[in-house]
């Protein structure tokens, strides 16, 4: 087949063979690996090695992405609706993948053993109170849920200042909530370690926060190319999929919020 995308038949985009996926793959493992024998009592280097990794082949895989929807054309609308049905399909395995740890915080919560003393939260742990930086942090990602979609309908009206103020302002909001997370976690009252509720917390609360600092780049990365002049009012699926995500990164947080830190905290017996 030509190389010549003029060629082509059809209106859908093969794209060329590319090493990022098997790297991409490798580092995570060393990410994932190197975290766990951290946990362990092991070095941090290779974790450390793994989240360099991963920023790397993101800077590269979104770069070449970038130059086929941008420069190369390739991004026509029937390419589009693939992106975005990859997009949901994507979204809807992050939903699955929260579940698992709601799965497991309910379970305990609603049938709480000797082992947590008949009650929840189990004897001995003291949760944080909701009303302070979890509310705080609920305040500030509802916030960046209405300013990242005031960017989003700028861009639709082809308004490209109060696009960048826009995302903007929703990045500043997303380094906050983190900041704010780090602060909270700095001043728990247990440790990973102490059982099955810091366990089901820190790991639910962490990988959110894990996503949130993901979510904050890749809005980022839009705020850059903004910048740049990229995006059009018909053509800015990379803007949709980062909007998509950030509000997705809401919605669990709010689960959190109700489920984890009001109810989960306010000593559940399961009677």
């Amino acid at each position: 087949m030509s190389a010549n995308p003029a060629g082509h038949k059809h209106p859908y985009h093969l794209v060329d063979p590319s090493p990022w996926p098997i790297i991409g793959g490798a580092v995570a493992g060393l990410l994932t690996g190197g975290a766990v024998w951290w946990l362990h009592g092991g070095p941090p280097w290779f974790m450390v090695a793994g989240v360099l990794g991963v920023l790397g082949i993101m800077f590269v895989w979104w770069r070449d992405v970038i130059m086929e929807g941008e420069y190369g054309g390739f991004h026509n609308p029937v390419v589009q609706v693939g992106l975005r049905f990859g997009m949901a399909l994507f979204i809807a395995s992050e939903v699955m993948f929260f579940s698992a740890f709601f799965w497991a915080f309910f379970s305990s919560a609603l049938y709480p053993t000797a082992a947590t003393g008949g009650v929840w939260p189990p004897k001995g742990i003291i949760p944080f109170n909701p009303w302070e930086v979890p509310f705080l942090n609920t305040l500030v990602l509802l916030l960046s849920g209405t300013t990242v979609t005031w960017a989003h309908h700028a861009l639709i009206e082809n308004d490209r200042k109060n696009l960048v103020r826009g995302l903007l302002i929703t990045v500043l909001l997303g380094i906050t909530f983190t900041s704010l997370q780090a602060y909270e976690y700095s001043h728990a009252a247990f440790g990973f370690k102490d059982g099955i509720y810091p366990s089901t917390f820190f790991m639910a609360t962490g990988f959110h926060g894990a996503h949130v600092i993901i979510g904050t780049i890749f809005l980022t990365v839009c705020l850059f190319r903004a910048i740049a002049g990229h995006f059009k009012p018909d053509h800015h699926f990379g803007f949709e999929a980062a909007a998509w995500y950030w509000h997705f990164v809401d919605v669990v947080w709010l689960f959190l919020f109700v489920c984890v830190y009001w109810w989960g905290g306010g000593g559940v017996t399961g009677e």
